[in-house]
């Protein structure tokens, strides 16, 4: 039962940052859907992990050179997917409300994606 309310806590936080990047682009007020490239970085995120995990999986050590590869791809894609609506509001391709609420979206949309792998990514009988 525990799996269910993390599972659904999760999609609740999703969608949460789902509706700011929403708002962030189909308000009247700013009605520019730039910031939706950003939907890229969040497809993007999880892979390198997803993958050092197969690969370097049967590794009795605690850290790897492909665990540590897959780090910092992911956190080259997690400060890329801040830095574009900064640089798109910089550049006035979008208003910097749009670029706050899509930065708001951003922490959630993390946020949630790291308490994915928290909480489903141990191997223990729990983990998918």
């Amino acid at each position: 039962m525990a799996g269910i309310k993390a599972l659904l806590t999760l999609s609740f936080g999703a969608a949460v940052g789902l509706m700011f990047l929403t708002l962030g682009c189909a308000l009247p007020v700013y009605n520019k859907y730039w910031p939706l490239f950003v939907l890229f970085f969040y497809i993007l995120c999880p892979i390198p992990y997803c993958i050092s995990q197969r690969v370097a999986d049967n590794l009795d050590g605690g850290s790897s050179a492909c665990k540590e590869l897959a780090v910092f791809l992911t956190t080259g894609i997690v400060v890329s997917a801040f830095g574009l609506p900064v640089i798109l509001a910089r550049a006035e391709a979008i208003a910097w409300g749009a670029c706050a609420l899509v930065l708001t979206g951003n922490t959630v949309i993390f946020a949630t994606i790291l308490g994915f792998f928290v909480v489903f990514g141990s191997n223990d009988d729990f983990s998918w």
